[in-house]
């Protein structure tokens, strides 16, 4: 593997906001492939959200975005750990992000376990008719049936949703790209969108 160079730690800082010293570790472990790299970097992510859950979160901050033309907006509001994080300006970014992104995608819930039972058994019943209809066999048909549920939460569920900036994330791990950022614990507690 050729030697690392600065442009490439650069590109991949811009690219995940992570600091030098991950970044260039996250491109060693990859042999110097980018995309390999960010694959890293998001796992590690979800390991540093994973390991700061249990924190008590009594800060945060009501984000919010209102359309160019006026007729939809959004507010979101997130919570983390501390005041230094609530008014840093990588965690107003996030915020901001996530709102434009509430805006646009127009999610309804905010994951899988909040979505009503009697939606989720609709769905159900909807594959089960589709997969009738196309004469699936039993085995395969409840895999479908699962597969269609995951696409039902990529599509309606915000923290399963591919972020509109950048498809290749989902909101999950723009979050826990900013938990790793910033060392600290961050959840979507709650967001509304409006429309005309």
């Amino acid at each position: 593997m050729s030697e690392i160079t600065v442009q490439e730690i650069s590109r991949l800082r811009e690219k995940t906001g992570v600091g030098i010293v991950n970044a260039k570790k996250a491109l060693v472990e990859a042999n110097g492939d980018f995309d390999k790299a960010i694959e890293v970097i998001r796992k590690s992510g979800q390991k540093v959200a994973e390991s700061k859950m249990s924190r008590v979160m009594r800060e945060g901050y009501i984000g919010h975005y209102v359309h160019s033309n006026g007729k939809c907006a959004a507010l979101v509001v997130v919570t983390c750990e501390s005041d230094f994080v609530s008014a840093s300006e990588p965690f107003r970014e996030l915020i901001h992000d996530l709102a434009v992104h509430i805006a646009a995608a127009n999610p309804r819930y905010l994951k899988p376990e909040d979505v009503p039972f009697e939606v989720l058994d609709k769905e159900r019943d909807v594959a089960r008719a589709q997969i009738a209809e196309a004469k699936k066999p039993a085995a395969i048909a409840e895999k479908i049936i699962e597969g269609k549920l995951e696409k039902f939460y990529e599509e309606h569920c915000l923290l399963h949703q591919k972020y509109i900036k950048d498809d290749s994330m989902s909101i999950t791990d723009l979050i826990n790209g900013a938990i790793q950022k910033l060392g600290e614990n961050i959840q979507v507690r709650e967001f509304v969108r409006v429309s005309l």
